[in-house]
Parts: structure tokens; C-alpha cells; sequence
């Protein structure tokens, strides 16, 4: 980086603002110098996938769900304890039919009952009533134990479905650091494709001044110059557009994200060959592996919803009424209708099960036996994508290993090519455009072998994604 010259004002400075200013200027300096270093330190392909599962936020998303479903998991496991409702009021009602009126406790009520007034009347009085109920179903036939079992089923579920987005992330980062790193290697290319054009240029523009080349000699020339240039443009384009994509899968949008370009340029995977068939443990089969275990668990817990519930029931109660007990008469005092007068208690079994429930729930378990049959065949088509992807993976992993071992001949060649023509054309044998021709084969043959190389590293990664194993990448690159 060249940094700017500061010059002092040709006017006289006092000496304590010249130091107070070449002090601000020292410390700008080396602040600028702490923020080139920061720039320029480069990322290694674990750092940049280490960064990007830690900050992206759809994966951080798949954490607060897993959260969640743990949150789901505990409440229905409190269904295995007894419901205990308690409630105290305090009212003012009137009395005709039915002396002392008070509100329900969620369903559970404790009758009240009087004699019918040959008038209406509609004097009101005070009244009070508290009751506490208690109730455990202690037989459910396995209908609390389904119910945990689907909150268990979609932890697991949720759980399984945040490692596949892990996996599936870290393989979009690995594959965008590879586009970077070839991006940026295309932008070297094209930059000293210019710079050889623009020497050409320079070489073809002296011989047509000095009458020694056809003035179609430097239109052409320069015609190649400015091609160069704008392909050197589309590659800063392209590098600068792949270095926002990978900033933002790192959950951190950066312009000036620098990665180590480690091995992959010079290098090519090496070691034994990969399994024949994809594993088991792939994430993206054991997503739908959980989403069938989770239907099945969804089919027993819907099919136990028809068996009755046999509950164990306490109920205790008090009232106070601004009524006689004798006579259905009010009270000379309606203030000691608010206390408790009389009281009483309730216990028993109770056995509850609602027989037309059971057409409706026979159909409900019948659906939910289709969606598990529905995911089993969305795994069985998710399967053969992979292994098709797989084989595929192969192919190209195959072709593209021997690609990149030809492609160093294939730059001898065109190198060797050029240099004839430059030899030739600066020795008047041929024309420009037969020299102009063996550059752009030289710039094909330079662009193709770092592809080359790259496509095998991109192919390997392919394969390891269809494998449901980043190791067996990742080792290499090791």
C-alpha cells in the first residue's frame, strides 16, 4: 500500500502544534499500519468454515429450534402429574331457584339447589365459595407415554435436521472458498495477459512509427490490448462477487475477506480412493429417517387418543351464602354471606372415554399412516438422487484428475507456441493475427490449468457431500 505524503504548510508552524501534528500523523500512520495487517491476514479453509458455522444466522435459527423442541419435550412429560385446580371467590347474586349461584371451576361444579319463589324476586345477596380439585389420570393405556414419545421424535427430528444444515452449509462455504480462490487466480492471469498485450502493443506501435509494420498492425495490436483489459475487468467482477458470497456465508458481510490459498493451486488429492457407496450416516437420509420415525410416533399417539382415561379425583369445597338455611330467607347481615358456612368432600375413580370419537381418530390414525408412507418413498427418492449424485461425483472427479495432468502439457505447448509466433512475427515470417491467435491460445491454456486443478479439488468435495463425510475432503486438504 503506498500511503501519502504529508507536507507541512510553507507558513511557520510553532513548535508544539508541529509536534502535537506529526504526533496525530505517527499515531495515523500506525493505525493504518495495524488495519493493513488486519487486512491482509489471510483465512485457512478450517478458520473460514469454523467462522461460518459459528455466525450464520439460518444456523443459529436451528439452534433456537432444537431449543424449542427440548422446551416441548419437557412439557409433555408434566402430563404425567396430577392436575390440581384451586379457586376462591366471592359474589352477589340473587336467589330465585337456586340459593347462593357461583361460577364453575373449569368444569368441575358443585351443584347448589333451593326451593322455586312463587315470586321473583330480585334482591341479591352476598355469597362465597372455594373449592380445590385435584385429578390424576393414572390409566391412560400408553396415551401420555405416545404423546412424549412424538415430543421426543421431533427433538430428535430437529436435532438431525440442524446437522444436515451444518453439513450442507460447510459444503456451499468449502465450494465457495474454492470459486474464490480460482477467481482470484483468474484475475493474475488476465492482469499479466494485459501486461503482455500492452508490451506487444508498445513493441507493434514503434514499428509502424518507424515504418517497419503495417498500420493495421497497431489497430490490431490494440484491439488485443483492450480485449485483455476487459477480461481482466470481468475477473476482478467475477473475484470481487465470489468474495461477498463467501462473506456472507461466514454470517459476516465482508468486501476485503482474504483467504490462504493453501495447496489447491499447486497440488492434487491424493491417497486411497473413496467407498463405492454412500453412508448410511449421510445427513440428508437420516433427515428423513427422523421425519418417518416421527410420523410413526405421531400415528400411535393419534391412535391411542380412542382408549378411555381412568382418573383418580378429589374435590373439597366451601360455601357461604347471604341465604337462611331455614325458610330460603335472607340474612339480617348479607356481609356474612363472604364466609364460610358449611364445606364438604369429593373422592373417587373415574373412568372416561368417548366412544364417537373413535370413527373420527380411526381415520386421523389411518392419515397419519399415509404421511409415513410418504416420507418412506421421499427417502427412497432421496436415496437414489444421492447415489446418482455420487456416481456422478466419480465420473467427474475421474475426468477431471486427468484433465488436470494434461493441462501442464497443454501450457508447455501453447507457451512454446507463442514464442515461435513472437519469434517468427518479430522476424517479419508471419502475419499478427497468426501471433494474436497463439496468445489467446496461451491465455485459454493458463485460464484451463488452474481450472483444471481447481475442478478436481471441487469434484473431490462433491463426492465427500454425497458420501454424507466432509473427513474424507478435509483430510486431504490436510
Amino acid at each position: 500500500m503506498i500511503y501519502p505524503r504529508f507536507q507541512e504548510s510553507v507558513l511557520k508552524i510553532p513548535a508544539s502544534a508541529k509536534y502535537r501534528r506529526t504526533t496525530g500523523w505517527l499515531l495515523w500512520l500506525g493505525a493504518g499500519l495495524v488495519t493493513v495487517q488486519a487486512q491482509a491476514q489471510s483465512l485457512n479453509l478450517s478458520q473460514v468454515v469454523e467462522q461460518s458455522t459459528r455466525q450464520y444466522p439460518f444456523l443459529k435459527s436451528k439452534q433456537a429450534e432444537i431449543s424449542s423442541a427440548e422446551r416441548r419435550l419437557q412439557a409433555s412429560r408434566v402430563e404425567y402429574l396430577p392436575s390440581l385446580i384451586v379457586q376462591d371467590q366471592y359474589n352477589y347474586a340473587t336467589s330465585n331457584s337456586l340459593n347462593g349461584s357461583f361460577f364453575p371451576n373449569e368444569g368441575t361444579a358443585i351443584s347448589t339447589s333451593g326451593g322455586v319463589r312463587p315470586t321473583a324476586v330480585s334482591k341479591a345477596s352476598f355469597g362465597s365459595y372455594t373449592s380445590a380439585a385435584i385429578e390424576w389420570r393414572a390409566i391412560t393405556f400408553g396415551r401420555i407415554k405416545a404423546n412424549v414419545a412424538v415430543a421426543d421424535a421431533e427433538l430428535q427430528r430437529s436435532r438431525i435436521d440442524y446437522d444436515n444444515e451444518l453439513f450442507q452449509h460447510q459444503v456451499r462455504t468449502i465450494d465457495a472458498y474454492l470459486l474464490l480462490l480460482i477467481n482470484q487466480k483468474l484475475v493474475q492471469i488476465q492482469r499479466s495477459n494485459l501486461d503482455r498485450a500492452q508490451t506487444f502493443k508498445r513493441v507493434v506501435d514503434s514499428g509502424v512509427q518507424s515504418g517497419m509494420r503495417a498500420g493495421v498492425d497497431s489497430s490490431l495490436a490494440t484491439a488485443e490490448a483492450v480485449r485483455a483489459r476487459i477480461l481482466l475487468l470481468e475477473s476482478q467482477q467475477q473475484e470481487q462477487v465470489q468474495r461477498l458470497r463467501l462473506s456472507e456465508l461466514t454470517g459476516q458481510l465482508q468486501r476485503n475477506i482474504q483467504v490462504d490459498s493453501m495447496r489447491f493451486y499447486t497440488a492434487l488429492p491424493t491417497g486411497a480412493p473413496l467407498s463405492d457407496s454412500i453412508s448410511p450416516k449421510n445427513p440428508a437420509l437420516r433427515l428423513f429417517q427422523s421425519q418417518i420415525a416421527l410420523s410413526s410416533a405421531r400415528s400411535v399417539a393419534t391412535q391411542r387418543t380412542s382408549l378411555p382415561v381412568i382418573s383418580l379425583v378429589g374435590v373439597g369445597n366451601a360455601r357461604g351464602s347471604g341465604f337462611s338455611n331455614q325458610g330460603d330467607i335472607f340474612l339480617n347481615n348479607q356481609i356474612n354471606g363472604l364466609g364460610y358456612q358449611v364445606s364438604n368432600y369429593l373422592v373417587g375413580v373415574v373412568a372416561r372415554w368417548n366412544l364417537t370419537n373413535i370413527l373420527r381418530v380411526r381415520h386421523d390414525y389411518r392419515s397419519e399412516l399415509f404421511q409415513v408412507e410418504r416420507f418412506r418413498q421421499l427417502y427412497n427418492e432421496q436415496q437414489l438422487r444421492i447415489n446418482r449424485q455420487y456416481q456422478e461425483a466419480e465420473t467427474q472427479y475421474q475426468v477431471a484428475l486427468e484433465q488436470a495432468r494434461q493441462a501442464p502439457i497443454q501450457l508447455r505447448a501453447a507457451r512454446q507456441a507463442y514464442n515461435q509466433a513472437k519469434s517468427r512475427y518479430e522476424s517479419g515470417l508471419t502475419d499478427l493475427p497468426t501471433l494474436l491467435q497463439s496468445v489467446v491460445t496461451l491465455n485459454r491454456a493458463e485460464v484451463d490449468g488452474y481450472v483444471a486443478t481447481s475442478n478436481v479439488w471441487r469434484f473431490l468435495l462433491l463426492k465427500a457431500a454425497a458420501d454424507g463425510d466432509l473427513s474424507l475432503f478435509m483430510n486431504q486438504v490436510q
